[in-house]
């Protein structure tokens, strides 16, 4: 039977026969981790692997250290702009316009009545009026009650008279609390002690001034937007913002610092993908003071002062790269159309270096014509 036996590295024999010494460590912070052997033949369910992250911070060189997954950050969600969700338009409690008038002619007729009663009345008038003479009981308490009475009751009615018009609106408020608004048109009565505030609601259109704006490759803008919008809300529009044309002026200028607008000449479809994204964003933050946007439109777009003169350079620049391509093109295949004629046709039998003049001399005869003509 022959038996093998095997040597490993660090057991192998030096010159002298005796056992070489095992080399010293190439690395100082150097750690072995030995692993136990009954992990190796464990019996059981293969280990399940966990997809990690793809940002993975690496282990740190000889400390035994696992990985460490570093959990991608997800976002915050913008908040979006919210008021009391109580304060929603309702219709206010008006009467009729008749029922002022009424009520001004019932006070009118009682400090009639009561003058009449007083003695105080003028004979003229009661001559005029056919009335009977009074015995004059004078102005005492009882008198002077019902004048108060009477003035106030003509006061009250004829000071609630209002006149609703097509496209205005008045929102109602008593000691600051919202009381409802008013839509319809005509002769009306509305509570005088209520505070009034008249809104537009009409269909409107803003043509901003110059705003500031930037294309997609950040070169400063100076824009005017044309605003298609109308107060669908009054109750927000006036109570939930302090002023909602400047809300609205502020929410244009927003959506513009964050959508990039093109000069004119660009193709029709960014023109109206750049709209329709203004128009989306400033929906979504005029919505919540109840105002309605239809559209948000460029309507005037040049470069700011700052730039204007070295885009234009750079412009002009680019016009005359793109006619000086252009007129090569030309001149090039009129050469080689007029070479291929003559060859093609046997008029002239031309070898390498004959073609080459030939071609040097057209093309120089053909630039200098065209640029004489200025095509």
């Amino acid at each position: 039977m022959t038996t093998t036996t095997s040597h490993t590295p660090d057991s192998e024999g030096g010159p002298d026969g005796g056992t070489a010494p095992r080399p010293g460590r190439l690395i100082q912070n150097e750690v072995t981790t030995e692993i136990p052997v009954h992990l190796l033949f464990r019996d059981g369910p293969d280990p399940v692997s966990v997809p990690l992250s793809p940002t993975v911070v690496a282990r740190r060189q000889g400390t035994g250290e696992q990985p460490r997954v570093r959990r991608p950050t997800q976002p915050k969600p913008r908040p979006e702009p919210q008021v009391d969700p109580e304060l929603v338009e309702r219709p206010a409690r008006v009467l009729p316009g008749a029922a002022g008038v009424l009520a001004g002619a019932c006070g009118a007729a009682g400090c009639l009545a009561t003058s009449w009663w007083a003695g105080v009345l003028p004979p003229l008038v009661v001559d005029a009026l056919r009335l009977p003479v009074s015995a004059g009981a004078g102005l005492g308490p009882a008198q002077w009650a019902a004048y108060t009475g009477a003035g106030a009751l003509g006061l009250f009615g004829l000071g609630g008279l209002a006149r609703g018009q097509t496209g205005r609106a008045w929102v109602l408020g008593l000691f600051g609390r919202y009381r409802g608004t008013v839509r319809r048109t005509g002769l009306l009565w509305v509570n005088p002690l209520l505070l009034r505030r008249r809104v537009d609601v009409r269909l409107r259109h803003w043509r901003s001034e110059q705003l500031p704006a930037a294309d997609g490759n950040g070169v400063a803008l100076c824009t005017v937007v044309l605003v298609v919008w109308r107060v669908k809300d009054t109750a927000r529009a006036t109570l939930g913002v302090e002023d909602h044309e400047t809300y609205l002026r502020e929410c244009v200028e927003a959506a513009l610092a964050r959508v990039p607008v093109e000069m004119p000449g660009a193709t029709r479809g960014s023109v109206e993908t750049t709209a329709d994204t203004l128009t989306r964003l400033v929906v979504r933050d005029a919505g919540a003071v109840g105002l309605e946007v239809f559209s948000v439109r460029p309507v005037r777009v040049e470069y700011a002062p700052e730039v204007a003169a070295a885009m234009h350079r750079r412009r002009i620049a680019a016009l005359d790269a793109q006619h000086r391509a252009t007129m090569l093109t030309s001149v090039v295949d009129s050469v080689e159309d007029t070479v291929t004629r003559l060859t093609v046709r046997g008029l002239v039998e031309l070898d390498d270096y004959e073609r080459k003049a030939l071609v040097k001399d057209l093309t120089v005869a053909f630039c200098v014509g065209r640029g004489e003509t200025g095509a």
